[in-house]
């Protein structure tokens, strides 16, 4: 691949040009980091340990935690730093490898959490047929093409952004390095960047969104019409209601972001909605299923206990 630029590094300007804040936010968000990593590091490790969870709802949620980790791991480490030096530099190659990093678990992330909804449409709509449906090898199948794609979307970008011409200002409104202040940056044309932006991204993000729609409003209009137990549409909603909380956290500020013209966005904007989805969610999504889940609740628990 030609790297036609002749800018060799990029600035970070950061969240804010107020260095009197900057030691406050690293204390933040290095306590977010940890949370994050300890909430869904325990998460991954219960679900591999306890036989009681080696279900399909908990490979996926397995697979999400690890997602989490990951996926704040690619910009959090890279924000602390430059909130403790005067460095902010990012070299061209390092800047690429986050954004492909950045955007291939974010769309992994995105896809799965469809995938997880279908899980539960299938659990709760089709019972009966369920353990033939979600065999652990069509689990497996699934969450292996989720990573796939959402590698190859990552690389699309990643090659079409590195081969844009960049010869002006190397200064990024923001706190990491992804796509859309980068195309403030470059010269030259990049229509095909936004249209790769638009309408690919944009179709990766909505398509499990609406799968997901899809998939609670067959699961409510069964329960309403074929459930006469209210114990059994309690426990069915309860079900849900975890996942569907980690839903309206990740996609509504990603869809904000990503689906809305380039044009009219502001890079302030970006930067503050950026941390809902790159830190906010991933610390909450295992307080949510620890906390409304009785099963991860009580494996932590008995983990904890033989601890001690």
């Amino acid at each position: 691949m030609q790297n036609q630029t002749s800018v060799t590094e990029f600035l970070l300007l950061g969240l804010t040009d107020n260095q009197q804040l900057w030691p406050l936010l690293f204390v933040v968000f290095l306590t977010i980091y940890f949370v994050n990593v300890a909430g869904n590091g325990a998460i991954l490790i219960v679900i591999i340990s306890d036989p009681k969870l080696h279900s399909p709802m908990y490979f996926f949620l397995g697979n999400l935690s690890c997602l989490d980790i990951c996926y704040s791991t690619v910009t959090l480490p890279k924000m602390l730093e430059n909130f403790v030096s005067t460095h902010k530099a990012i070299s061209f190659v390092a800047c690429i490898s986050q954004l492909h990093f950045f955007h291939f678990l974010g769309s992994t992330e995105a896809m799965l959490l469809g995938v997880m909804a279908f899980d539960r449409f299938v659990a709760i709509c089709k019972p009966l047929h369920y353990t033939v449906i979600m065999n652990h090898q069509r689990c497996t199948q699934m969450v292996g093409v989720v990573w796939v794609i959402g590698f190859f979307h990552a690389l699309l970008h990643s090659i079409m952004t590195s081969n844009l011409n960049f010869c002006g200002s190397n200064h990024i409104h923001h706190f990491f390095c992804d796509i859309k202040p980068l195309l403030e940056l470059a010269c030259g044309n990049i229509e095909l960047n936004q249209w790769l932006l638009n309408t690919v991204t944009g179709t990766i993000g909505m398509s499990p969104f609406f799968l997901t729609l899809l998939s609670y409003f067959y699961i409510i209009i069964y329960l309403l019409f074929k459930t006469h137990s209210c114990s059994m549409l309690q426990r069915a909603l309860s079900t849900c209601a975890s996942h569907f909380m980690v839903v309206i956290l990740f996609y509504a500020p990603v869809l904000f972001t990503y689906v809305r013209p380039t044009s009219g966005s502001s890079m302030d904007q970006d930067r503050i909605i950026a941390i809902m989805y790159t830190v906010v969610t991933p610390v909450l999504n295992p307080l949510i299923y620890s906390l409304r889940n009785k099963e991860v609740k009580s494996a932590l628990i008995r983990k904890i206990r033989k601890k001690l």
